[in-house]
């Protein structure tokens, strides 16, 4: 393709000849694997196809996906319809970043080994933050000093948060970038930024954890993580080994109220609580029991925040707040309870089926 873009959308196609959506999407999708065909005849180093699912007729952003998920989403019985597509080249070699996470990797195993936490730390957040780099949102909020001509322009763009005026002719503005539409010569994103990257890294990661998070006995997932009623097969887990599970805890007892919210019971002395928010230091094991046998139940209790910005006039104080402490909701999903009224399970929300 000469290292131009082509995209398909199920709308190109008029509506006087292909009533439906779904007719609309099968011959989009009949179009792009004809063209699909000729390109790979002509560059045989294409193995790889990134779908980008778009919702163009009603101007909202769906979802991304990589051609390998797609792939897998099939093989385990889901109907894919693409929608547009955007084609990339295999590189060589094929994993840029091997020796860069190879090296982090063998220094934290080092420094945990030598019990220096901190630097194990460290090596852990720059792995992560590789990942994190990729992926980077580029409507990002900026806190800047400007004179009064700049100033009056981001005041007039639908970014604009809010200012603080320094001088007669000097403003600290909080605004967001990249919030409105323009042309693709104009557009700015964050350098160093490689969202293909990201969306296979993070899609290798599903299909990876499937496995484990679909089994029956799985209790709870996070990223990288799994809590199981049974062990995995020796073979997935090393303490030592790059791309294995480490056996963290055997648990005898576990409460999961959201993600990033639960209590672990390791013995009878040993007690692990994580919480998501500022109520964290409300947070104890007694309180997860309590909550698990009403999940309604809510209290208002003041928490101290010894490191509060104001980005307004950027101070940094220590401030009491009022928080109030309940069950964490979940936005992504809705609660499904038995004839008791039992909180069993959970169900996708604002899912759209843009096939029907």
């Amino acid at each position: 393709m000469g290292g131009s873009i082509e995209t398909y959308f199920s709308e190109d196609n008029p509506m006087y000849l292909f009533e439906t959506i779904h007719k609309r999407s099968n011959k989009m999708l009949s179009d792009f694997l004809e063209r699909l065909a000729v390109v790979v005849r002509k560059i045989r180093s294409i193995h790889t196809v990134y779908f980008h699912k778009l919702s163009r007729f009603d101007g909202e952003f769906v979802d991304v996906y990589y051609s390998e998920e797609l792939k897998y989403a099939r093989s385990v019985g889901y109907k894919v319809i693409p929608l547009s597509s955007y084609m990339f080249q295999n590189m060589n070699p094929g994993s840029p970043f091997g020796e860069f996470v190879g090296s982090l990797f063998e220094s934290r195993l080092k420094a945990r080994k030598e019990g220096n936490d901190s630097m194990a730390y460290v090596y852990k957040i720059l792995m992560n933050s590789l990942y994190g780099r990729f992926g980077i949102n580029p409507e990002s909020t900026q806190t800047e000093v400007y004179n009064y001509d700049k100033y009056n322009k981001l005041v007039m763009t639908t970014g604009f948060h809010y200012a603080e005026k320094l001088s007669d002719e000097y403003y600290i503005v909080v605004y967001k970038n990249n919030t409105e539409w323009v042309p693709d010569m104009q557009w700015r994103p964050p350098r160093i930024t490689t969202v293909h990257i990201w969306a296979a890294i993070t899609t290798c990661t599903r299909i990876h954890m499937y496995h484990y998070i679909s089994r029956e006995d799985c209790y709870y997932t996070d990223t990288d993580s799994v809590v199981h009623g049974s062990p995995l097969p020796d073979d997935d887990v090393s303490p030592t080994e790059l791309g294995k599970f480490k056996l963290e805890h055997k648990l005898n007892k576990a409460i999961f109220l959201a993600p990033k919210g639960y209590s672990l019971w390791i013995d009878k002395n040993q007690n692990l609580t994580k919480h998501k928010g500022l109520a964290k230091p409300l947070v104890s094991d007694k309180w997860y029991e309590t909550q698990y046998a009403d999940l309604k139940l809510s209290i208002v209790a003041p928490v101290d925040s010894n490191f509060q910005i104001n980005w307004a006039t950027l101070d940094i104080m220590k401030k009491t707040k009022l928080v109030k402490l309940s069950t964490p909701t979940n936005t992504k999903r809705e609660p499904v309870y038995d004839n008791n009224q039992d909180w069993v399970d959970t169900n996708p929300v604002n899912v759209k089926d843009y096939a029907r």
